[in-house]
């Protein structure tokens, strides 16, 4: 192929930053998986060499040529982009590097809502990320938004990957202490981490011989013992249901589609995609009880998937194109 894309899609997280170059039919041109692009913890000069390797990487299988645009519109969906005045400077940037000759930048939850909605329209609905960290954003019918800061716990946030796992081992080590409730997490927590007690996984914390990333590993081992009864586990698990569901709500309240008869709601996420069967089931009660209008869904497709149908609204390509872009994204991720 030469010439240019119809679109270039970012998703950049913290774990990891997906790219594509997509045509206007939808079909997927070019792909780069690459690692953390948030600016609030690489820089935004990191940033900007994570993208820019990306971009070359997806355009060289393409077959575009990088020395100018490589697409006709850039959607990038960046975790980090937490604020308005964010989202403008990094657009700003972005726009600055010529990869296309438009550009948008948002927060990552706006490509997990566009993922799960119909695509021939409208676009609306509530869209909420669980994975390291939580966010959500709610869109009306007649364009209004609203989400929230999502700086974490000086933004009232709580839940995510991290959240959890912390939990998990706090837990565990009160009831190995004495300090709490019995719980299976005593045995499980140690067990993962290759060790014998609860302590040795904290003074290995402490000492620096097990890295604070490797706490991410419990969030399975929480889910897993939460899914066998344990009570302590599922308080936790049952926290981060009713979190989700919080946000979901206070959004769909404020923008007044709690008065409509069906609201998307779309999750997505690891957390989400994991569909647990405990807090798949938690989530479902809650919303029942406290917004019974939504329909609750959860991504089937990568959130960079999100992005390319959001870039490939604004060129106006048609709904055939975008299922044809879903189409090749289950059988390519």
């Amino acid at each position: 192929m030469t010439g240019r894309a119809a679109v270039l899609a970012i998703d950049g997280g913290n774990s990891k930053t997906d790219v594509a170059l997509i045509g206007a039919d939808g079909t997927i041109l070019g792909i780069a998986r690459g690692g953390n692009s948030n600016h609030q913890g690489i820089g935004r000069d990191g940033m900007v060499t994570v993208l820019t390797e990306l971009v070359r990487s997806a355009a060289k299988e393409a077959g575009v040529p990088d020395n100018g645009p490589v697409a006709v519109r850039t959607s990038a969906c960046l975790a980090g982009a937490d604020i308005p005045d964010e989202e403008a400077e990094l657009n700003e940037m972005i726009q600055s590097l010529g990869w296309s000759e438009t550009t948008s930048v948002v927060n990552d939850t706006f490509a997990v809502l566009r993922a799960g909605l119909e695509d021939a329209g409208p676009h609306w609905g509530i869209g909420v990320v669980c994975g390291a960290g939580t966010n959500c954003v709610g869109v009306a019918p007649d364009g209004r938004t609203t989400r929230y800061p999502a700086l974490g716990g000086i933004s009232g946030d709580w839940g995510g990957g991290g959240e959890l796992a912390r939990e998990a081992l706090w837990w565990a080590v009160r009831a190995e202490d004495g300090r709490g409730p019995a719980t299976e997490l005593q045995a499980a927590v140690p067990a993962h981490f290759g060790v014998a007690r609860v302590e040795d996984v904290t003074m290995g914390l402490y000492l620096g011989k097990i890295n604070y990333a490797e706490l991410h590993g419990l969030v399975p081992v929480l889910f897993a013992i939460a899914d066998g009864g344990d009570e302590v586990a599922r308080d936790v698990v049952g926290r981060q249901a009713s979190e989700i569901c919080v946000m979901a709500t206070v959004a769909a309240r404020r923008l007044k589609l709690d008065a409509l008869p069906s609201v998307p709601v779309v999750l997505g996420g690891s957390l989400m995609t994991a569909r647990d069967p405990f807090l798949t089931a938690e989530m479902t009660d809650r919303f029942a009880t406290e917004l019974p209008m939504a329909d609750m869904r959860i991504v089937d497709v990568p959130p960079v998937v999100g992005a390319a149908l959001l870039g490939l609204d604004y060129v106006g390509a048609s709904p055939a194109a975008a299922a044809t872009l879903r189409e090749r994204a289950r059988e390519t991720w």
